[in-house]
């Protein structure tokens, strides 16, 4: 999970507030507190702890607005408050012009070259005509990278290899890229921000005239962002910022709230290795998912990409009535791996981010899927809709006539067993309010979670 251990922390705090009989001078001063001391593992800079601190200990003071209980104005403060710190609202990036030019810069070592492929897959599934070019002249790997990335997302390639001037670069593709509704150009950097690699920057914006010119950095590099971000934000004029690697490093809460606080807003974050992996940056969803309230907007648009609305619908409900047959859990899982890992999908859901679930069932690998097909292929139809009846006999026949193993049919039935144990849990639990409550936390009535 991205930002793991500050979100344990911070769903701990809150389960306090939860089971609190009263809110008091004492229990506000604990959570913040708690708080500080989540935040500042994470690398938040301590000034802008201090101040998220103070904010929540003035409001903590407001009296509750009818309809909400003390304990619960005070989660809604909570979330209210770190939503605003992580930059309160959405920067999306509006394909509105042909072509909409997006010039990554950074820092050697950022990702930039990995981001410029996955923003052209991001587009591509939208429906948009999308190339990149390649201006990087520095970084010998650079023009075969990413040749190769727009090969592997089906997107056009725009670069001259042996070419030293990444302006004669651009403008030997000016007239074809008025073709495309979004172009990604990606850009050389350095070891540090030099006044040449500025003068680089400038003269080939100056080209250009992008639209977007994002900053891609990592957040491995914790509270230096802040530094960074503001230096290149003086220089080039950066409109947005991505954060990458935020899934591998416990700093990226520096990263995260040092970019929002230069006016360089976040627009999207890396959070895994594959080319899907990278999300528009909703403050407010991320900080639902931080803290336990999930995030079912997001998880909409994944299942979308996947997955028809009636043959969700249809999976939707026979799940929750806990008459699914091992070819629904097996279809179910097939697209889950589409949406990314279990895990991933499990945060988005409210309440369910706090079960502690078995980790053979957060990670199906592909192969694995694979292998129950084939074992599948020897089941009978009635041990197909009904797992209950293969015996150890059976089990057998099975890993016989598929070629597969014993352990590997067992597996397939006990994740088949797992999954019909977890939804009986939520069997009628319709209402997320009573899903919340059932996990330890409340959802505060009238709070979205978008």
């Amino acid at each position: 999970m991205v930002l793991d251990k500050l979100g344990d922390s911070l769903k701990s705090t809150l389960a306090k507030i939860t089971k609190s009989l009263f809110v008091d001078d004492k229990l506000i001063n604990e959570l913040v507190k708690d708080l500080q001391r989540a935040l500042l593992q994470s690398d938040v800079n301590v000034q802008l702890v201090f101040e998220l601190s103070t904010k929540i200990k003035e409001r903590s003071r407001e009296k509750s607005p009818a309809g909400l209980t003390q304990r619960e104005q005070l989660i809604k403060i909570v979330y209210e408050e770190l939503t605003a710190f992580l930059g309160k609202e959405l920067h999306e990036i509006k394909i509105t012009r042909k072509p909409t030019q997006i010039m990554l810069v950074g820092l050697f070592g950022s990702g930039k070259t990995t981001t410029a492929g996955k923003l052209a897959k991001f587009y591509k599934k939208r429906g948009y005509k999308v190339a990149v070019m390649q201006t990087d002249t520095w970084r010998p790997a650079a023009y075969d990278q990413l040749q190769q990335l727009a090969s592997d997302v089906g997107v056009d390639f725009f670069g001259i290899k042996k070419e030293k001037d990444p302006v004669t670069i651009y403008h030997a593709f000016t007239k074809k890229l008025k073709e495309y509704d979004a172009v990604i150009i990606d850009t050389a950097g350095r070891d540090a921000l030099s006044d040449e690699l500025i003068q680089e920057l400038n003269q080939l914006n100056a080209a250009v005239q992008a639209e977007e010119r994002l900053l891609v950095i990592s957040a491995d590099i914790g509270q230096a962002a802040q530094k960074q971000a503001q230096a290149f934000h003086d220089s080039c004029k950066v409109t947005g910022v991505i954060v990458t690697k935020l899934e591998g490093t416990a700093k990226g809460g520096g990263a995260l709230s040092a970019c929002a606080v230069t006016g360089a807003s976040i627009t999207f974050i890396g959070v895994g290795e594959k080319i899907d992996d990278l999300e528009m940056f909703h403050p407010q969803r991320f900080v639902g998912r931080l803290i336990g309230m999930g995030d079912l907007e997001s998880l909409l648009e994944k299942a979308r990409e996947v997955v028809s609305e009636e043959d969700a619908q249809d999976m939707q409900e026979k799940f929750l009535k806990g008459e699914f047959t091992l070819v629904d859990l097996y279809q179910q899982m097939k697209a889950m791996k589409k949406m990314g890992s279990f895990q991933k999908i499990m945060e988005m859901i409210p309440g369910m981010g706090s079960l502690k679930m078995p980790q053979e069932l957060l990670e199906v690998q592909e192969g694995k899927l694979e292998k129950w097909k084939y074992a599948m292929d020897s089941f009978t139809k009635e041990e197909l809709e009904n797992p209950d009846v293969v015996s150890a006999d059976r089990i057998d026949r099975i890993a016989a006539g598929s070629g597969t193993k014993v352990g590997e049919v067992r597996e397939l039935l006990k994740q088949y067993r797992q999954a019909q144990k977890l939804m009986k849990m939520f069997k009628g639990e319709q209402d997320i309010g009573k899903v919340m409550k059932k996990m330890g936390g409340k959802l505060p009535k009238g709070m979205g979670l978008a």
